[in-house]
């Protein structure tokens, strides 16, 4: 079927517009509503109340001439001119340069008008004026795509960047609103802009499908929606009729993956919405990562979607693509910056703390071997035993140092999975308490008490080893005058709660926030040797073991430190 083009003939001649009319009707190739005026008034009231797509205009017009009449209609009706074609009974080459000068398309003169002549002089206008039309439109377009690229990409901040484009979109297709979906690789994928809060409430899935539990359901949910949308594909999804006759081939609507017997392409995929994907770059590989949905909306009953609308969305998401992985970019830039300048800090710490701290057991180990081996002829048994205790005492205190240092070393690089095992809690905590009893001395009592069922506990050694170590050491550490070490284990039914207990220096209350981080000690710890890491080692330990430890301290009336632990770590937590 053949457009229709509406078209005017201005001329005072009838016969000459009844000739007109004749040839036109007779065109195989152009569908015409041809309208007739005898004068330059009647002709400008039609051209104001009909749009016109082309018209016919005489030179020599009874009211005034084709020449005046063109210039009113140019600023009285329209900013661009609709095609002019300037028809005279004179073959004057002045008034045709006049004419074109003004902006007309063609040039006829009645006594060489033929039918062929005619038809293709209106064809040629309308093409001619079609191509102009497209031109501009193209030109205002890329423009406008411009100007919203730019205003998307003046930040590198991530939410910032989506939020402006939701908005610049809309402004650019005059639509109700637009959002921004992400697809997720762990949970359920979001909308994280909107130009409209409604949409923030739309989920992905939700609940069961058929025999799926909800972790199946999103991990094949988002899937489904990955394979559906071709990374390499850059068609709108849409069910817009218009879009449909406006382009060569249909557009792809793609199958999405079932959600609670709701799919995505039924959320989204409505004559309401027009949507695209978002397209990553894929570190050199040729098929792109794909990072979302750029959704544009507007009610179905006021707008059919057209073609160009899903070109601009296309290149706007592809702008959009561009800021995105340049804002990804930068945060994976700064984190690593800042993982560098925490490295660097750490390793700063370590230096200094190993300067500090090998300097006075290094010093103390060298006097004592040095007097071993000028005076041991001299020295009796008793003293010599005494230089070894020496010895081995600060060859363990630096051993443990070194054994501590690397601990916290591996923690800050990754952090190990849990590795349990089925413990009896009795035998395990017993056995370490003997070897702290051989290490403390004689001024220092441990108590161990057991209260609750602790059986049935599953659980990592060394985590827990590492735990019992640095606490109980601490407590023996900071009790420098002597006195009893509590050891209580409490079983519960699903956890095992224990706690060590001195009567040692405590803690200063201002000291207390930061005491579990990394080289962090009370202020009043004096000349008492020490790293700092205990409590960071211990804290660690912990978390991996899926518990919480706690502080309590009064200075001068000892410290408290309590871990909470479950017996069955959750499966997130395992190894894999």
């Amino acid at each position: 079927m053949l457009d229709t083009w509406t078209l005017l003939i201005i001329d005072d001649c009838a016969a000459d517009r009844k000739i007109y009319r004749r040839y036109l009707l007779k065109d195989l190739h152009q569908s015409y509503q041809i309208l007739e005026a005898d004068c330059a008034e009647e002709g400008l009231a039609l051209c104001k109340k009909i749009h016109c797509d082309i018209i016919l205009l005489d030179y020599c017009l009874p009211d005034k001439s084709g020449l005046e009449l063109f210039d009113q209609m140019q600023q009285e009706i329209f900013n661009t001119s609709v095609p002019v074609i300037m028809l005279t009974g004179r073959g004057d080459e002045e008034v045709a340069v006049q004419a074109m000068k003004r902006g007309a398309l063609d040039y006829l003169v009645k006594q060489h008008l033929t039918q062929d002549v005619l038809q293709l002089a209106v064809r040629n206008a309308i093409k001619q004026s079609y191509l102009q039309a497209q031109l501009s439109k193209t030109r205002e377009r890329q423009r406008l795509i411009a100007t919203t690229a730019l205003r998307i990409r003046q930040s590198l901040n991530l939410e910032q960047i989506l939020n402006t484009a939701v908005v610049e979109v809309q402004q650019l297709l005059k639509c109700d609103g637009v959002m921004v979906y992400q697809f997720a690789t762990d949970k359920e994928g979001e909308i994280v802009a909107s130009s409209v809060d409604s949409y923030r409430t739309i989920a992905l899935c939700k609940g069961r499908v058929g025999n799926q539990n909800q972790e199946e359901t999103k991990t094949r949910g988002h899937r489904d929606m990955e394979n559906s949308f071709p990374a390499s594909s850059r068609h709108p999804i849409t069910a817009s009729s218009s879009l449909t006759a406006s382009n060569s081939q249909s557009p792809h609507i793609y199958e999405l993956g079932l959600c609670n017997r709701l799919s995505l392409k039924e959320k989204f995929n409505t004559e309401s919405n027009l949507v695209v994907p978002i397209n990553l770059s894929n570190n050199g590989n040729p098929t792109p990562k794909l990072w979302g949905l750029l959704i544009a909306h507007h009610n179905s009953y006021e707008r059919q979607w057209q073609a160009d609308d899903a070109q601009m969305l296309n290149e706007v998401s592809v702008q959009l693509a561009i800021a995105i992985q340049q804002a990804e970019l930068l945060a994976q830039t700064q984190a690593a910056l800042a993982k560098e300048k925490q490295l660097n800090v750490f390793k700063s710490q370590i230096i200094g703390t190993v300067s500090h701290e090998y300097r006075t057991p290094l010093t103390s180990i060298l006097a004592a071997a040095s007097t071993l081996v000028k005076y041991s002829e001299q020295l009796d048994e008793a003293k010599q035993q005494k230089f070894l205790g020496i010895i081995e005492q600060k060859a363990r205190y630096m051993s443990k140092l070194v054994d501590n240092m690397l601990l916290v070393n591996q923690f800050e690089q990754e952090k190990p999975k849990p590795k349990p095992i089925q413990l009896d809690l009795f035998q395990f905590f017993s056995d370490l308490i003997e070897q702290e009893r051989e290490t403390a001395g004689e001024r220092h009592e441990l108590i161990f008490k057991i209260t609750g069922n602790y059986h049935g506990f599953c659980g990592d050694r060394g985590l827990l080893q590492q735990i019992f170590t640095n606490l109980i050491s601490n407590a023996i550490k900071y009790s420098p005058n002597g006195g009893t070490v509590e050891f209580n284990l409490i079983g519960k039914e699903s956890q095992i709660i224990f706690y060590v207990q001195d009567w040692g220096i405590g803690i200063p209350m201002a000291d207390r926030e930061n005491l579990f981080q990394s080289f962090s000690r009370g202020s009043n710890v004096d000349t008492i040797p020490g790293t700092g890491l205990g409590l960071a080692i211990a804290k660690t330990c912990v978390e991996l073991h899926g518990g919480n430890i706690t502080l309590s301290s009064e200075v001068g009336r000892g410290t408290k430190v309590t871990v909470t632990l479950p017996k069955v770590l959750s499966i997130n937590q395992l190894s894999p």
